[in-house]
């Protein structure tokens, strides 16, 4: 027997998309880069530091998530932010990646501390 899809199910469905959409190290430089304004797809590829055909995968996968707008102006394609909450949500997870590092330095150093002070004794 089958189990029925709740709408909160599809939810979680679609909240865990976004996230795997946004678990890429290069997704995310090209979120960093678009941060504050829209950029002509050659730009962005050089401040990604990444190939144009690897940075138009990328895109491709941004665009279909809806996290980037693309406007064609002449030859060029400009991308920008499709939401400013990503990149808050952006932000969140960097200051929880940071907090959980400081709390990571700090243990190593207690541990480290704990360890010297044991040698000393013996």
């Amino acid at each position: 027997m089958m189990k029925s899809t709740t709408v909160d199910d599809q939810i979680y469905e679609l909240h865990a998309t976004v996230c795997q959409v946004l678990s890429n190290p290069t997704r995310l430089k090209i979120l960093s880069a678009l941060r504050d304004q829209e950029i002509a797809v050659a730009e962005l590829a050089r401040r990604v530091g990444t190939s144009m055909p690897n940075l138009s995968q990328h895109l491709a996968i941004l665009r279909q998530r809806k996290v980037v707008l693309t406007r064609r102006q002449g030859v060029t394609i400009y991308y920008r932010i499709a939401n400013p909450k990503i990149l808050r949500a952006f932000d969140i997870m960097r200051e929880v990646l940071f907090e959980q590092l400081s709390e990571g330095r700090r243990l190593f150093r207690a541990a480290a501390a704990g360890a010297r002070r044991t040698r000393a004794r013996r």
